[in-house]
């Protein structure tokens, strides 16, 4: 009996097809056979035999196999993508748009990770992805046209999301005037701003230090408060060097260069994100199939952003300046999303809001965002909001920031209840919800925040209780210098035929870093709500200290919740804690308050309250409002809660009950 042995270890498949092996599968290789219990075969006194390409095996053509494991859905992700990034060109971001066209649109290349050839190399490593040169080369999923991955259904990012009825909806149309200065009526301005008060997308200008107004993407003058250090960017080609390689970075990685050096040890500097702990436990290629498994998949996006973007709210804080009083950006959205007349029924709009603040060393500066409603008459159009967001925390400087995301209608309530429970003649609430024209309204944003000085304070909340039917938000933190810190707080609602999905990546780059998250998800009716809250500490950040919790509530037994903290340590002198609680409400807390007179209603709205009360306090106080007004962030979270308030007498028992 012959055998023929192809390596001198055993490879080790993975679910991609390729092998993992401690030694470089090359061109050539080494075959030896042999006969069991027949002594040494012929060939074998000879000596080895080498296989030669085009001789022994035939080299496969790649690009033919380039598209081969793209499914029927992959597909038409692939052509959701490219209508969006097809559409007409209003960017102002110009050259800057160019170049992120030209990233999209360039093919990943197909090549096979080869190993070093010394050990002596000090980026040698045994862990080698590597494929046999017989085997055809293919891209990781998402990249089978794409310079940047796309969605994917079963991609471990979009895996919660609501991926095939976001790309079911064609959202190819372009807001009217996108790239220009939107000028309105003095009614409309009257009408405007009684609206953007009464949503909660407004401060006055005693109240704020700017106030930056967008509609459908489009600045606003005459609804905004402008100054020297917090204005619309009109002309990306007359701004600093700063601003835009600031402007150019894209997020996952997908920029190397980090945004500031990172020192590491006695007289090492960390420039590159790809070989972050290096060699042995860096993330690599942000294009292998290892690296997208642990991205937040908003790089796409983020590309698609700066080629369509038609404004970007600029926000420079000077050096060793406080401000006393909030900066607020607002980005309005009607009903048509802007659209024009003339524009396709069927057709959805897209908008791609863009902001960008820098605060220089030892600043203190206070950054709300708000995204609300306008009303105005006329028919809903499907829209897509695609936002991204960028922080730079300088030296010693404090940013706050706020994200208060409020838009998409107002779910139907009453959605879990079952044909049963419904009365004579009662329309189902699953119904009315289905018809919900905010339904097909998708919202991203993606916030990607780089902590660039030693000492930089970033406190961020982001507040999710919009009615959109797809929501998804996604914030990064990287921690790039000494004695930097990190505070995240959110808070999610979600109700209806909602999908709602968190995401957060906290990455600890450099020495003595600390951060500390605090992320709480309500969710009624019969919507899914997801959380993925990611730590990274890296083999440089040593003295990490690091927290992070997740609780989730389940209002009513057909909601779901997702909950996925993770930890990846690499230091190995850190202090790193996580966890995460899914539960109902407390019958054993409901008992205690109506055994104190409460009904069963005002005791549920009380432990609603107080659940979502200590992330909002965490929001800027000018916009919080009095307690007892009937405007302001309180007011608005206590209504939304009550409308996702269970209905009817019966105990809230179910699998997660939490006593």
């Amino acid at each position: 009996m012959k055998f023929v042995v192809v390596s001198t270890i055993l490879a080790q498949v993975t679910a991609f097809g390729v092998v993992k092996s401690p030694f470089a599968t090359r061109t050539r290789l080494a075959v030896s056979t042999g006969n069991i219990g027949l002594g040494p075969a012929k060939d074998q006194k000879e000596g080895k035999k080498e296989l030669v390409a085009g001789v022994d095996y035939e080299v496969p053509k790649h690009e033919e196999y380039r598209t081969s494991r793209r499914s029927k859905l992959d597909e038409q992700c692939d052509k959701w993508f490219g209508s969006l990034l097809n559409a007409s060109d209003g960017g102002v971001l110009g050259d800057l748009s160019d170049a992120a066209r030209t990233i999209l649109t360039t093919p990943v290349e197909l090549k096979n990770e080869a190993q070093k050839e010394s050990r002596d190399d000090p980026e040698w490593t045994p862990y080698v992805t590597t494929k046999l040169p017989w085997t055809p080369l293919v891209p990781a999923f998402g990249l089978e046209e794409y310079g940047l991955p796309v969605p994917r259904r079963n991609a471990e990012t979009w895996r919660h999301f609501d991926v095939v009825g976001m790309v079911e909806t064609d959202y190819s149309g372009v807001p009217e005037g996108t790239g220009t200065i939107l000028k309105l009526s003095d009614e409309q301005v009257e009408k405007y701003t009684v609206d953007l008060v009464k949503k909660g997308g407004w401060l006055k200008d005693d109240e704020c230090t700017a106030r930056l107004v967008y509609i459908n993407g489009r600045f606003c003058p005459q609804l905004s408060k402008t100054s020297a250090h917090a204005h619309n960017l009109e002309s990306v080609n007359e701004a600093p060097d700063e601003v835009k390689t600031c402007l150019q970075r894209l997020t996952d990685g997908f920029t190397d260069e980090l945004a500031a050096p990172v020192p590491s040890g006695d007289s090492e500097v960390l420039t590159s994100y790809q070989k972050l702990s290096g060699p042995n436990h860096n993330v690599g290629d942000p294009t292998s199939q290892f690296a997208i498994n642990v991205q937040q998949g908003t790089a796409c996006f983020a590309a698609l952003n700066t080629v369509h973007t038609g404004a970007v709210a600029y926000v420079h804080q000077p050096a060793n300046e406080v401000a006393s009083k909030p900066v607020l950006v607002v980005n309005a959205v009607t009903n048509s999303g802007g659209a024009e007349s003339s524009l396709d029924e069927s057709k959805g709009v897209a908008t791609h809001p863009r902001a960008l603040v820098i605060a220089d060393e030892g600043s203190i500066l206070s950054f709300v965002q708000s995204v609300v409603d306008l009303d105005e008459t006329g028919d809903h159009r499907p829209k897509l909001y695609n936002g991204y967001t960028q922080i730079f925390v300088k030296g010693g400087a404090n940013v706050t920031h706020s994200y208060l995301e409020e838009s998409g209608g107002v779910v139907t309530p009453g959605t879990e209840k079952t044909d049963e429970e419904l009365k004579e003649g009662e329309t189902s609430p699953r119904e009315i919800e289905a018809k919900r024209p905010e339904l097909r309204d998708t919202h991203l944003e993606a916030i990607d925040v780089q902590i660039v000085g030693d000492d930089g304070d970033y406190k961020g909340t982001m507040m999710n209780t919009g009615g959109s039917g797809r929501v998804r938000v996604a914030l990064s933190v990287a921690l790039l210098r000494p004695g930097s810190h990190a505070t995240v707080n959110g808070f999610c609602l979600a109700g209806g035929a909602q999908r709602t999905d968190i995401k957060t990546n906290i990455h600890h780059v450099a020495q003595g870093t600390t951060s500390e998250q605090n992320q709480r998800n309500m969710i009624g009716g019969r919507a899914t709500g997801a959380f993925r809250g990611r730590i990274r500490v890296e083999q440089s950040a040593q003295q990490t200290d690091s927290a992070q919790l997740s609780r989730s509530i389940l209002l009513s037994d057909r909601a779901r919740a997702w909950s996925v903290p993770s930890l990846e340590i690499i230091a190995d002198d850190v202090q790193c804690t996580h966890g995460a609680t899914v539960s109902d409400l407390s019958e054993e807390e409901l008992f205690y308050l109506r055994s104190r007179g409460l009904t069963r209603a005002l005791a549920r709205n009380l432990l609603m309250y107080a659940f979502a009360g200590d992330i909002s306090a965490t929001v800027d106080p000018a916009m919080l409002g009095e307690v007892d007004s009937s405007q302001g962030l309180q007011y608005r979270v206590i209504q939304r809660l009550e409308n996702l308030v269970p209905q009817g007498d019966r105990a809230i028992r179910g699998e997660f009950q939490s006593v």
